[in-house]
């Protein structure tokens, strides 16, 4: 492989760690919330409350799966 396509693929790795992380449905959550956020705020509807709402019930949702995981080891 080339250099430029380690870099790339290092790139992207770093990326997708980054945003990813741990858990890929809170990520795909929060991207479904910040759509939902836009599309309310397109039909000014206010939107302000929406995105930190969501991220609680996620992390709620995030934690209680982690905590049910640990109880299986």
């Amino acid at each position: 492989m080339s250099t430029l396509g380690r870099w790339l693929r290092s790139f992207g790795a770093f990326w997708w760690d980054f945003i990813v992380g741990d858990d890929w449905r809170v990520a795909a959550g929060v991207v479904a919330a910040l759509a939902v956020t836009a599309g309310l705020a397109a039909l000014r509807v206010p939107a302000w409350w929406f995105l930190p709402v969501t991220v609680l019930v996620l992390l709620g949702l995030s934690l209680r799966r982690g905590i049910r995981q640990a109880g299986n080891r």
